[in-house]
């Protein structure tokens, strides 16, 4: 294996085994009693315990029963839209203002780094200003059905909404799922994995403090066992997931056999496709950013890079040699670009990948190796940015998802060998090419099977665009307006004018 230079950060000041804490699920506006299953915490930079989170059985019947009694309940069943709105601009305000403190507890869940994590908390405040300013777009629409009769169509909220969230970030994407179900007037639970609790509680006391009434935003900390509980619980009538294919798949066969709507958002091996007419430079920044950001940690990781055979070498070189200016760090360290893997589980199933690809005849050109970051990090869970050459397409680092700092780059002949490439695996959720060629353009960005494809740039993720998967990678979509509809449901009001038509009177 190859070991490229790597650059290191050293440990600075960020919460970590020394500050210990203890979360409970957050409901109706508090944190209940310290009761059930304890689980350890671990910092991923140090493998250190930093704190403790109970899983309660008994939370999954309070939190239901608070957001179903808040979801009726006055002031939040006949609160307009507007008066929505404002609340959902004090918490984007709100969120803004704590951006330090609930990033720190973001990279101690996922081992990104303070620097990106605080960034993403900045950019996650949009999200609620965002859907106060579309609230304003929600009209009522009247039809004419008859010379006498006209049928008025509103939306109206779904009910309790059970967000289950993800580990890589449990904040930010639970954002996606919390903002416009708020705004539809939903009452919601959130259930963060039970190792990642810390930045949910603290959005939900947010939501305390910017007004929104008791128990209409919860939280559970739970497991496997919490979110089959929390998804088949009579009180509740959605649940929006975000996670991995397989989990999707049992979860959203349990919550179909009750009949409550279910949107997921799961996995991605999302290709990456450079044409030889295309902007190399650019395409190679884009293609480290796009598939190392937040370690690999991604759901639309471009980890599957395709190059056009004739750029392929230069490419291959300069790619080898951005990967390498990739500073790993403490998460806390402001010049680190990217921090550990979350968890042990997460870094061993990496190194697995890797070393059954090499053994299949793969090479490693850059990484692959675990990196020397002193006594303080050496129990963390780290990995280097690695990328792997000489693959075929039908290795299982080439088709399933890794989620960490590891990419595949294969050679490609023409057009239609790159679209059979990319389209080849089960996964649909993004994609991206690099090319100067308009038609190319509009023949590619058609027949890439993806919710998203990117041209000349990649992981261009904008609250205004929905977002979603095809194939095994997702039903339904978040984000934009369209994310208000997953979060509501259609009621015709039909009112008849004219008398009564009788059809039995002769």
């Amino acid at each position: 294996m190859h070991s490229h230079a790597l650059k290191t950060e050293p440990v600075s000041n960020m919460p970590t085994s020394a500050n210990q804490d203890a979360f409970t699920s957050y409901i109706a506006g508090a944190a209940i009693a310290p009761t059930g299953r304890e689980i350890r915490l671990h910092d991923p930079s140090t493998g250190a315990v930093w704190a403790t989170a109970f899983v309660s059985d008994e939370a999954v019947d309070l939190a239901t029963a608070s957001a179903a009694n808040a979801f009726v309940s006055e002031p939040w069943a006949s609160m307009t839209g507007y008066e929505r709105a404002v609340l959902l601009r004090k918490l984007g305000a709100l969120i803004a203002a704590n951006a330090d403190r609930l990033g720190a507890l973001e990279s101690l869940a996922n081992g990104k780094s303070h620097a990106a994590t605080s960034a993403e908390m900045k950019a996650t405040a949009a999200w609620y200003d965002y859907y106060a300013s579309a609230l304003d777009t929600q009209d009522d629409i009247l039809r004419t059905v008859s010379r006498t009769a006209d049928a008025r169509i509103v939306r109206e909220p779904v009910g309790v909404v059970v967000a289950i969230t993800p580990f890589n970030g449990a904040l930010s994407l639970g954002t996606w799922k919390l903002a416009p179900a708020l705004a539809m007037g939903n009452a919601v639970i959130l259930k963060p994995p039970a190792e990642a609790p810390g930045s949910s509680i603290a959005l939900a006391e947010l939501a305390i403090e910017a007004g929104f009434p008791v128990g209409i935003v919860n939280v559970v900390i739970g497991d496997a066992i919490a979110s089959e509980a929390l998804a088949t619980h009579r009180d509740v009538q959605m649940v929006s997931f975000t996670g991995s294919t397989a989990t999707a798949k049992v979860l959203g066969a349990k919550v179909a056999a009750s009949m409550k709507r279910f949107v997921c958002e799961a996995g991605g091996k999302s290709a990456h496709i450079v044409f030889a007419d295309g902007d190399i430079d650019g395409a190679v920044i884009a293609a480290t950013q796009g598939a190392f950001s937040g370690s690999g940690q991604t759901c639309v990781a471009g980890s599957r890079i395709l190059v056009q055979s004739e750029i392929y070498d230069t490419f291959v070189e300069r790619y080898i040699a951005s990967v390498g200016r990739i500073r790993l760090g403490h998460p806390s360290s402001p010049r680190a670009h990217i921090g550990p893997v979350a968890n042990k589980r997460q870094y061993q199933r990496i190194n697995n990948f890797v070393s059954e690809a090499i053994e299949a005849g793969a090479r490693v050109a850059s990484g692959g190796q675990r990196p020397d970051l002193g006594p303080e990090l050496a129990e963390g869970y780290w990995v280097q940015p690695t990328v792997v050459l000489d693959v075929s397409s039908d290795m299982r680092i080439c088709r399933e998802e890794i989620f960490g700092p590891v990419v595949t780059v294969q050679r490609f002949e023409s057009e239609d060998e790159a679209i059979s490439m990319a389209n080849g695996v089960e996964y649909g959720l993004a994609a991206g090419f690099w090319t100067r060629d308009i038609d190319r353009v509009r023949r590619v960005s058609r027949r890439l099977q993806a919710g998203t494809v990117w041209v000349n740039t990649y992981r261009a993720i904008n609250l205004r665009v929905p977002f979603g998967g095809y194939k095994q990678s997702g039903i339904g979509r978040e984000n934009g307006v369209e994310a208000m509809e997953e979060f509501s449901q259609i009621k015709a009001i039909v009112v008849e004018h004219g008398p009564a038509a009788d059809p039995f009177a002769n």
